[in-house]
């Protein structure tokens, strides 16, 4: 799986984006929202490391996942 951060202009906030190995679209979510039902996306029990990554990932950078 896949994460990049998008960012966001005027009154659009910024958002993450998850994406499989053939970088369709499973998870789109707001940046600055907690994480609600990422065990659906089979990322249960990640939810500090998940947002710690968030916090320091820039801006438009497709990055791996790897837990």
């Amino acid at each position: 799986m896949y994460i990049i951060k998008v960012k966001g202009k005027a009154k659009i906030p910024n958002y993450i984006q998850i994406r499989d190995e053939n970088f369709v679209l499973v998870a789109y979510f707001r940046a600055d929202r907690p994480l609600k039902n990422i065990e659906k996306f089979g990322l249960g029990g990640k939810e500090k490391e998940l947002e710690k990554l968030i916090q320091e990932l820039p801006f438009g950078k497709l990055q791996k996942l790897t837990f």
